[in-house]
């Protein structure tokens, strides 16, 4: 059968010896996906409650539950081997059929889930409530499944091509390949160049406000205190903001900013259905909500509301606020939280 064609994707092999291996293939397989849905779920019980909803959210617990249903499908194929269910016959080769199909459609999901992730922070960001009401939920569940049956319909559909295994006859080596998606690599780098480009940028004000920082207890609760204090003008004001949403953002994601610049350094091809997950979702979510917040600074309200809308990142920090006022009031914080 002919291999998919993919213009944006390459692909690595899971290869076993005889058909008797083919056991091993789906345990590792099965192993695999086990803990990508463990990590899933586990993200989204750790995220922080009641938050303003957004089409990521939406996004993320739509793949939480495919990635379930992909694993408990391979199990119970992995389980009888081979079986006739609805006048079809299925076998081991169709747990490798399936994984190719959902790589592939997962290997095409990063670009258009950033850019409608992106459209919706844009244009919501500037909101209050943290409660949209029944239109937004409404809308996001149709953008949600329009997504994915956009992307099977292209998958299962791709002119002159069909999913299948490739099979040497000359050893008898049964190959699955395992597609990976040029499109995660390239948002990934350009992340990555923008976060290294903005911290070359704000180097000066990143070193001032380290300095100055404190622990300070607020409401029972040890925070971040930063007294640093830009000057007073529009433009070092622009910069003090920009620097305040990198030190959010790096103080969250710092570890994770790490693995993906080993990953892009060694070049690994990680196969797309495993490179799509809740937690790479989650990280593309904070930088495009720090990009949105940075775009939309002079339309944005700072209110308690405003800045509830990430998972994981706290973008209320204790800082000094935005004014040009006496020191004295400035290293005395209140007993409320200052909004950055």
């Amino acid at each position: 059968m002919a291999a998919i064609f993919c213009e944006n994707c390459s692909f690595s092999y899971f290869q076993h010896g005889q058909a008797s291996h083919h056991s091993e293939a789906s345990g590792a397989l099965l192993l695999i996906m086990l803990g990508k849905v463990m990590l899933n779920l586990f993200l989204l019980q750790v995220r922080k409650p009641n938050l303003r909803e957004s089409y990521m959210s939406y996004f993320c617990k739509s793949l939480a539950f495919v990635d379930f249903v992909l694993l408990a499908t391979i199990s119970f194929i992995a389980c009888f081997q081979d079986f006739m269910l609805l006048g079809v016959r299925f076998t081991v080769y169709h747990i490798c059929l399936l994984a190719q199909t959902a790589a592939l459609a997962y290997g095409i999901l990063f670009y258009p889930v950033s850019f409608v992730a992106g459209l919706d922070y844009y244009l919501t960001i500037t909101q209050t409530s943290k409660r949209p009401n029944m239109c937004w939920r409404s809308l996001y569940t149709v953008a949600v499944a329009f997504t994915w049956i956009s992307v099977l319909f292209y998958v299962l559909n791709l002119p002159g091509s069909s999913i299948g295994l490739e099979v040497s006859h000359s050893n008898s080596a049964y190959q699955c390949p395992f597609y990976t998606s040029s499109q995660s690599y390239w948002l990934t780098v350009g992340m990555l160049f923008i976060i290294c480009l903005v911290l070359v940028f704000c180097w000066s004000e990143v070193v001032d406000m380290v300095k100055s920082i404190k622990l300070i207890s607020i409401e029972r609760e040890v925070v971040l205190f930063f007294p640093y204090m830009p000057e007073c003008s529009l433009r070092d004001s622009a910069k003090h903001f920009l620097t305040r949403l990198l030190i959010c953002f790096i103080g969250t994601w710092a570890p994770f900013v790490l693995l993906q610049m080993l990953i892009v350094f060694l070049g690994a091809e990680i196969p797309a259905c495993i490179e799509m997950n809740v937690p790479w979702l989650y990280f593309a979510n904070s930088f495009i909500i720090g990009i949105a917040f940075w775009v939309r600074r002079h339309q944005i309200e700072m209110t308690e509301e405003t800045w509830d809308v990430d998972p994981f990142v706290s973008w209320k920090f204790c800082f000094a606020p935005f004014s040009c006022q006496d020191e004295e009031k400035t290293q005395k914080p209140t007993t409320q939280s200052l909004i950055c």
